[in-house]
């Protein structure tokens, strides 16, 4: 990888990760909440500057920030915590107060994904699947790379059967039976030329790797994708609609994790993070953003997960105080917060050897 893409990974992280950030600090603020801290990773402080009643401070390790905020019981709630005015200190807001604070970092993690979504469909267009039956990709072993198809090939002919669309060509290969079928292409530079590929018959998998339905025949490529341009609101409808479509597909992930359907093995961590980012920003500038999008929904979900630590497990606690009237005992959440830290910990080893198991063997 080179430094540049490398670079411009730990930005991604860096934009997302100060995203999030600002949306817990600029509620707080104006919850009228005494923030102490507002810090840009962990670890030692490589610049810090105290404007106002807040210290800003950058740290080595990138991956990862926080706020803190005067009065927090949970870090502590010693006299250095205690607010200068009692009145704005986190603790003696009220509940929707410090529940709109939690809540904001991703909450505002989700709305600068769909902004990032909209801005790149009024900058590029909007991609939509091509009506000729154009190759977008090839996957590595399989038939039709084995047979000769590449990435920006267009089939025109099937077995001496002329051919207009993609449906018409997934048709002819999922009739074939398994029988050698002669594709007639035009290359990227329009040259024709002819190959041989014999469809393979495969599981069908959802977008979560799931088998569903009969085996069909397939010859692993992808369909090809154009854009169109369109205007703002179009393209801020298509931002929303893919934002909401990336953050069910998370939760639907964390599900099927859950319950055993999707395996852990699958999961990637900061490594894998960095090293897909590079890669993105190798690609150009629009794959890079649409990957920063798609980092951000992943924190604002996760985040909201009913984990405590994390931003859903306090709003977990606030949800149990709503239902009895008043918090649950400290000692009950510091405990609960301990359990939080040993499972995202443990969580976080996890994940990392599975980047590094997976840059060991390829």
């Amino acid at each position: 990888m080179a430094f540049g893409s490398i670079l411009a990974a730990i930005l991604v992280l860096a934009v997302v990760i100060f995203v999030h950030e600002l949306g817990h600090f600029l509620v707080g603020k104006w919850c009228n909440v005494e923030v102490r801290v507002f810090s840009m990773g962990f670890g030692p402080t490589l610049f810090a500057r105290k404007v106002g009643e807040t210290v800003y401070r950058i740290a080595l390790i990138p991956l990862g920030g926080y706020v803190k905020m005067a009065g927090y019981e949970e870090e502590g709630g010693d006299s250095e915590d205690a607010p200068s005015d009692p009145r704005r200190g986190f603790t003696v807001k009220p509940l929707w107060q410090r529940a709109a604070i939690v809540a904001a970092g991703p909450a505002v993690n989700l709305v600068f994904a769909a902004a990032i979504l909209t801005g790149c469909a009024l900058a590029y267009g909007i991609a939509v699947p091509t009506v000729a039956a154009k190759i977008e990709d090839v996957a590595i072993d399989k038939p039709g790379h084995q047979g000769g198809l590449g990435a920006g090939d267009t089939v025109v002919g099937v077995s001496g059967k002329p051919i207009s669309t993609w449906d018409e060509m997934v048709a002819e290969i999922g009739s074939s039976g398994g029988r050698a079928l002669q594709f007639e292409v035009a290359g990227p530079d329009g040259a024709k030329r002819t190959v041989d590929v014999t469809p393979a018959l495969v599981e069908q998998r959802d977008a979560y790797g799931e088998v569903f339905g009969p085996k069909v025949y397939q010859i692993g490529v992808r369909r090809g994708i154009e854009f169109v341009s369109v205007g703002p609101l179009e393209a801020l409808s298509a931002g929303v609609k893919r934002t909401w479509m990336d953050s069910t597909m998370i939760v639907g992930t964390v599900v099927r994790l859950i319950q055993g359907r999707v395996s852990a093995g699958d999961l990637g961590g900061p490594v894998l993070v960095v090293a897909e980012a590079s890669r993105q920003a190798q690609s150009g500038l629009q794959p890079l953003l649409f990957f920063m999008a798609l980092i951000s929904i992943n924190l604002g979900i996760v985040n909201l997960l009913p984990i405590p630590v994390l931003d859903g497990g306090h709003l977990m606690f606030m949800g149990f105080e709503a239902v009895r009237g008043r918090p649950l005992p400290l000692r009950v959440r510091e405990y609960a917060l301990g359990f939080g830290m040993m499972l995202i910990g443990t969580l976080m080893l996890f994940v990392v050897f599975n980047d590094i198991f997976r840059l060991v063997v390829g």
